[in-house]
């Protein structure tokens, strides 16, 4: 059985594939609920940085774009952008629990 597809859906890969260096590993997941439409999107980790753009205005200008369509179709759609496996934010590495414990035992007085 074929996933049934919808524009808000269908745009946003259109859009995303088309800023992306590895359009094939683009995904779009949809979920309706009380609280409108949501889009999940998950790209390689390579292209997470054309996504998100320089302070985060590409994601903002996409998330913009998407309440326009959803405005059209009378819906609240909203983005959440899935952070690939071993993820980086802001070029760092995501810091897990114990190297915050060995910084905060570092500052012991």
């Amino acid at each position: 059985m074929a996933k049934e597809r919808h524009g808000d859906q269908e745009f946003l890969e259109y859009l995303i594939k088309s800023l992306v260096d590895n359009p094939d590993k683009v995904e779009v997941d949809r979920k309706v609920d009380e609280m409108g439409v949501l889009l999940t999107l998950k790209v390689a980790p390579e292209d997470m940085g054309k996504i998100i753009g320089r302070s985060g205005n590409t994601a903002k200008a996409v998330r913009s774009l998407l309440r326009i369509v959803g405005i059209k179709n009378n819906a609240r759609v909203n983005l959440k952008i899935e952070e690939p496996e071993g993820g980086m934010r802001g070029g760092r590495p995501h810091a897990d629990a114990s190297s915050v414990d060995d910084v905060v035992g570092d500052l012991s007085l």
